[in-house]
């Protein structure tokens, strides 16, 4: 891996994990499919405003509507299901379930894209979970179903990444390629269609009490602006260079980014499970990501 994928995962990671504490501020102020839609469509209006300026051929080679679709698994559902993970879970919390993306992503592959699975592998899944079951038992949150429903939403979104990354590879990359900048903008898209409807329901059946003051606004600009359009650049672009298995790998970088930002600017309790949960998952990400030993090939002496 060159030392500018590197620097993209570094990036990447410190962004990402901004986005936990952002939502944490939205989420309880606005509601779950406000904060999804918001986020998705000012990341998508940034985006197209970002390409105008860089005058950017439009040239999708036909894939808009596979794009679209990416995006309403990369994007337009994990979004819903973080933001209702965030109504009840503290950033942190969020950050270090959203690790479990490369266990989800070797499952996924193995299952459904012909990767090999090894007992290494198989075992970091199985220990990554324990890790995600001692995070949530210990913690310093109640372990009630409310936390349970915040679990398994982080859990469906790790899920969709995982299927997200490997559809990315064989519908965009394998076909001759797509700009990552393209790809961002038609997943923002495809996010943002695909919430309208559920947005314009929700206000009408169930609008907020209140649409929040200027640091909800700020945040949701950081949220879409920073944490969505940009962040999915570099992800897009990741994922061309590296794969799908290694540019999941962010995520393990992004709990320690999520729980220093929601204790620094949120002053959300730190406990013994972040570690404990912290370094099982780490331990999982090591088995599942570790090279493969080649045993050299037998010398037949004649």
């Amino acid at each position: 891996m060159s030392a500018v994928d590197i620097f993209r995962m570094l990036s990447l990671a410190a962004i990402w994990g901004a986005s936990f504490l952002f939502m944490r501020i939205i989420a309880p102020v606005i509601g779950t499919i406000p904060t999804a839609f918001f986020r998705v469509s000012i990341a998508a209006v940034g985006l197209l405003v970002i390409l105008g300026l860089m005058r950017i051929s439009w040239d999708f080679k036909g894939k808009l509507k596979t794009v679209m679709l990416l995006g309403v698994i990369n994007s337009g559902i994990p979004a819903t299901l973080y933001s209702v993970a965030a109504q009840v879970l503290p950033a942190g919390y969020s950050a270090i379930f959203n690790a479990t993306t490369p266990l989800m992503g070797v499952l996924i592959g193995g299952l459904f894209f012909s990767e090999k699975l090894t007992v290494a592998k198989l075992t970091g899944v199985f220990l990554g979970l324990f890790g995600v079951g001692v995070l949530t038992r210990a913690g310093p949150v109640a372990f009630d179903l409310q936390l349970l429903m915040g679990a398994l939403a982080c859990l469906l979104a790790t899920t969709c990444y995982g299927f997200a990354g490997f559809l990315t590879r064989r519908w965009l990359d394998h076909s001759g390629g797509l700009d990552s900048r393209l790809s961002a903008v038609g997943s923002m898209l495809g996010a943002s269609l695909f919430l309208l409807p559920l947005f314009g329901y929700s206000v009408i059946t169930a609008p907020p009490a209140s649409w929040g003051g200027w640091n909800v606004w700020l945040s949701l600009l950081g949220l879409g602006l920073g944490c969505t359009a940009f962040a999915y650049i570099i992800y897009f672009r990741l994922l061309s260079s590296i794969g799908p298995v290694k540019s999941m790998t962010v995520t393990f970088m992004i709990p320690a980014f999520g729980v220093l930002w929601g204790a620094l600017l949120l002053d959300e309790p730190l406990s013994m499970a972040h570690l404990y949960g912290g370094v099982l998952i780490a331990l999982a990400l090591w088995l599942v990501l570790k090279p493969a030993v080649v045993k050299p090939a037998a010398v037949t002496v004649r």
